[in-house]
């Protein structure tokens, strides 16, 4: 089980199964946001935080809200947007013990050109 929250503890989050990988993305706002991403099925996580918890930003071609904490600026995940709507999801692996995924491995992706991975599986 992998679990994490940002610094103050508003918004948590926990993986039931580790993940295969751990995506670490250099389009413009992961490289900014600096995030390793846990990416699955909405299912296969648990977000916890109240309503007025997070801040949501929508970037680019806006399929997606990347949610951070309002009280300690840490971002911790992301949400689908798209149709059909929630079913897949990221959250931010930095925010984990980093004992908690020292074994995983971590893949690049090309966030920022080519949309694809940067090594091979």
């Amino acid at each position: 089980m992998i679990r994490g929250s940002c610094h103050c503890g508003a918004v948590t989050f926990e993986l039931a199964e580790s993940p295969k990988w751990l995506t670490e993305c250099n389009c413009s706002i992961c490289r900014r946001i600096g995030a390793i991403w846990a990416h699955g099925d909405v299912g296969k996580f648990k977000v916890t935080y109240s309503e007025d918890a997070t801040l949501d930003y929508l970037c680019g071609d806006k399929t997606l809200v990347i949610k951070t904490c309002k009280t300690c600026g840490c971002t911790t995940h992301w949400e689908n947007l798209e149709t059909p709507r929630h079913q897949h999801m990221a959250v931010n692996c930095r925010m984990a013990d980093p004992k908690d995924i020292a074994a995983l491995r971590i893949r690049p992706f090309d966030g920022a050109e080519k949309w694809e991975y940067m090594d091979d599986e």
